[in-house]
């Protein structure tokens, strides 16, 4: 289409790379530049040959405002949760792989860490295995828990989401915690109380980083490995994507982690979005009981990755349309929270 050519030819001029190419024919692409577009102009439009109006003055700050985005994007790594409803649905799962594969074609290095609670709780109705939850949440891995999990996340869930970025233009290979030991784990508390549970203790990252630098997002189910100094490198562990997430990043040092949910973010006491938060901050409305049930463990996971050294994590509403994109490019006009030092 000649506007999409017009803006590669644009963004190539100012430094850009040629990968743009495969990223400005995404519609995840398109929906991000029109929502830029309405914030910077109301006036009126003109039809370009794409289908798509778009004023002069309103064309040449979209394309500015991307090409400034993409440099500080360039060799950035960024690591994804991906979950809940973003997951779920088929329109936002597809819309999530074009983002993925939009950032992947502008520069970024992207990681993505999936969950897939709800295909599992499927799968174990399905065979007849009962599935039970400790009090703080965690489903409780007893070994034939743990080898359903492991096939329905390394194997169905894993491959639809890497395939789902290479369809979308970008390149992913789908792989377990497990592969090339990329997870080492430890026992999560009482093997007894809640089953095969791990904690990310080791992670592979120059294997990781191999894959990054040859431009590949590694899309990761949350199954991890036990350590051979242990005498558990046959063991397997489910582990909380969350917390697989947030410990990748710290290991990769990723310039952010952003936590996929099915939440606007972190509301206050009167149910009103909290932007920016410190990690002080945190720590404060946790005491007073502003965060409290299910958002503690997600905002202590977002925390956890910044102390590892991760500039910013955020926590964004995977239930609207590229939400992804628009919290990286388009400076999260779609809301969400950001926690940092």
């Amino acid at each position: 289409m000649a506007l999409h050519k017009t803006l590669l030819f644009t963004l190539l001029l100012a430094g850009t790379q040629n990968s743009f190419c495969n990223a400005f024919s995404s519609p995840s692409f398109l929906n991000a530049a029109s929502l830029a577009n309405q914030q910077r102009s109301s006036k009126a439009t003109t039809e370009s040959n794409s289908g798509l109006s778009m004023s002069s003055e309103t064309f040449a700050s979209t394309v500015k405002n991307v090409a400034s985005k993409a440099k500080s994007l360039q060799d950035s790594i960024i690591v994804v949760k991906y979950g809940g409803n973003a997951m779920t649905s088929p329109e936002l799962a597809q819309l999530f792989c074009e983002d993925v594969a939009t950032l992947q074609n502008l520069g970024a290095k992207m990681v993505v860490v999936h969950g897939g609670g709800p295909q599992i709780s499927s799968m174990l109705k399905t065979v007849n295995v009962e599935s039970k939850f400790s009090e703080s949440g965690m489903r409780i891995s007893t070994p034939e828990v743990v080898n359903i999990a492991e096939m329905v996340l390394c194997g169905s869930v894993n491959k639809q989401i890497a395939n789902g970025i290479c369809n979308a233009g970008g390149n992913a290979i789908g792989l377990s915690g497990r592969d090339n030991k990329i997870m080492q784990c430890v026992q999560k508390g009482s093997r007894d109380e809640i089953g095969y549970v791990g904690n990310v203790e080791t992670v592979n990252v120059a294997f990781l980083n191999k894959l990054l630098d040859i431009g590949v997002v590694p899309v990761i189910s949350p199954i991890g490995c036990g350590k051979e100094e242990n005498d558990e490198d046959d063991t397997i562990y489910n582990v909380n994507a969350d917390v697989a997430a947030g410990r990748l990043a710290g290991a990769v040092g990723a310039k952010q982690v952003v936590f996929l949910t099915d939440i606007a973010g972190v509301l206050d006491k009167s149910m009103e979005l909290l932007s920016t938060l410190t990690l002080d901050q945190v720590d404060s409305l946790i005491e007073d009981e502003t965060i409290t049930g299910g958002m503690i463990p997600k905002v202590s996971y977002a925390m956890d990755s910044v102390k590892q050294g991760v500039e910013f994590a955020k926590i964004i509403d995977g239930r609207v349309e590229n939400a992804l994109l628009n919290q990286i490019l388009n400076e999260g006009i779609e809301g969400g929270t950001t926690i940092k030092n």
